[in-house]
């Protein structure tokens, strides 16, 4: 059995913007709640190899791994896998972007599997990462609005 999951939103902000700050690795703790550090270990062409860091969860567990990531800006996507996997078997991650009447569109499949001896299974992952997204779009949705507001005072005034 494997998983996977498809969560998107509508971005009221350009195209250009959203995924100029999506992309900036670096500045993923100012933008994902979860994240409490990324350190990038290597950058060759579209492709950028980093370690993510998350924040301690609820039992204490500090979860990091090592994934890459390549993007793609004329096709807006970008494609993503785990290379120090934990408890996945695997876990491919693919984001596409698109602009729409009002914004843009930013839309995340994930296809994994969890290994047999990891804390929960492909199911219970599954409605983790579902529920997840949808909160961490939601906040990035909202941070991306407010930095265009911002950056159209700056511009109109």
């Amino acid at each position: 059995m494997s998983g996977h999951t498809e969560n998107d939103i509508t971005i009221a902000a350009p195209l250009d913007l959203v995924w100029d700050l999506t992309n900036d690795i670096e500045n993923w703790p100012q933008l994902f709640s979860e994240y409490a550090s990324v350190e990038v270990l290597s950058r060759e062409g579209d492709k950028t190899t980093f370690r993510l860091t998350m924040h301690p969860d609820d039992n204490g567990t500090v979860w990091s791994w090592v994934s890459e990531r390549t993007v793609d800006r004329e096709g807006r996507t970008v494609r993503a896998r785990r290379v120090e996997t934990g408890p996945f078997a695997h876990m491919d991650i693919h984001w596409k972007y698109a602009e729409i009447p009002g914004g843009t569109s930013m839309h995340w499949t994930q296809d994994f599997a969890m290994k047999p001896d990891a804390p929960v299974d492909d199911k219970g992952m599954t409605e983790m990462i579902n529920r997840n997204s949808r909160i961490q779009m939601e906040l990035i949705r909202d941070k991306i609005e407010q930095r265009d507001r911002e950056l159209r005072s700056v511009t109109a005034g």
